[in-house]
C-alpha cells in the first residue's frame, strides 16, 4: 500500500466515528397467552398473568415503548430469529441447548416441576417406572425433554398448551401430566374439575434439563437489549415492583435461591 492510500484509509477511519449499539426505544415482546398463571388470554382478548405484568413492568423501568405479540410455544425461537419480535417473555428456561441459538438475560424466576395424576394412582419414578404409561407434556419444552431422557418406554403425548394436556388427564386419555408446580395448580388443581387429581413423585429441578432458571431470550447480537433487561430486572427487584407482581399470583418466593 502506498503512502497516499494509507493517508486516505486513515482519514476515512477518523471521520467514520465509533460504531454505536442500537438505542432501543421500541421493543416487540413475544408472550404465549396460554400458560396460566404466567400468561393467558381472557374472553375479551386481554392478556393477563405473571409474565405479562413482568414484561410491562420491565418496559416501564427501561422507559421504552413495548408491544406484546402472542406466539405459539413451538415457534418462539424460530420467530425471534426471523425478527418477528425482539425478545421472549414466556417462562422460557435458560438451558445449554437454547443458548446455542439465543442469548438470555439473568433469570427472573425459578420454580420446581412435578407430575400430576388422578388421586389414588401409584407410579414408580425410576428409569423404567413409567414404561407403557402415557405422560402429557407441552411439546418442544424442557418437560418433554426431561421425560424422554429419564423414563424408558414412557408414551409421551405432546400438546400445544398445558390446558389441553390437563383436559386429556381429566378425560383419562393420559395417565400423568408433567409441568411446573404453579402451572399445574392454576391450570388443574384449583379448577372445579381438579379435585380428583394430586401431585405425585418428587420435586424436580435438575439443572441439566431446567437450566439456570427462567430468563428473557434475545438474539445473540442484541447485547444492549439484554443488558437493558438485566438492569431492569435488578431495579424492580430492588424497588418493590417485583414483589408486588409476585404477590398477585403466588404465595411463595418464585424468584428462587
Amino acid at each position: 500500500m502506498n503512502m497516499k492510500m494509507i493517508a486516505l484509509a486513515t482519514a476515512t477511519l477518523m471521520t467514520a466515528g465509533p460504531v454505536t449499539a442500537k438505542e432501543w426505544k421500541q421493543v416487540r415482546i413475544a408472550v404465549e397467552g396460554a400458560y396460566p398463571p404466567y400468561s393467558w388470554t381472557t374472553t375479551e382478548g386481554e392478556l393477563k398473568g405473571f409474565d405479562i405484568d413482568m414484561a410491562n413492568a420491565l418496559c416501564e423501568q427501561m422507559q421504552v415503548k413495548c408491544s406484546l405479540v402472542t406466539q405459539e410455544w413451538d415457534g418462539m425461537i424460530p420467530s425471534l430469529l426471523a425478527r418477528k419480535f425482539d425478545a421472549i417473555v414466556a417462562s422460557m428456561s435458560i438451558t445449554a441447548e437454547r443458548k446455542l441459538k439465543v442469548d438470555f438475560t439473568d433469570k427472573y424466576y425459578q420454580i420446581s416441576s412435578r407430575f400430576v395424576a388422578k388421586q389414588g394412582t401409584e407410579f414408580s419414578f425410576d428409569k423404567a417406572g413409567l414404561k407403557g404409561k402415557s405422560v402429557g407434556v407441552q411439546g418442544s419444552s424442557t418437560h418433554e425433554k426431561y421425560v424422554a431422557d429419564n423414563f424408558e418406554g414412557a408414551d409421551i403425548k405432546r400438546y400445544g398448551s398445558p390446558e389441553n394436556a390437563f383436559l386429556d388427564l381429566i378425560s383419562g386419555r393420559v395417565d400423568l401430566v408433567f409441568n411446573n408446580i404453579p402451572a399445574i395448580e392454576s391450570g388443574l388443581l384449583e379448577k372445579e374439575n381438579g379435585g380428583d387429581f394430586a401431585f405425585t413423585g418428587p420435586l424436580i429441578t435438575e439443572k441439566e434439563w431446567f437450566g439456570e432458571g427462567v430468563g428473557i431470550a434475545v438474539r445473540k447480537q442484541d447485547d444492549a437489549l439484554r443488558e437493558k433487561f438485566n438492569d431492569a430486572i435488578k431495579a424492580i427487584r430492588n424497588n418493590g415492583v417485583y414483589q408486588q407482581i409476585q404477590d398477585k399470583y403466588f404465595e411463595f418466593d418464585i424468584y428462587g435461591g
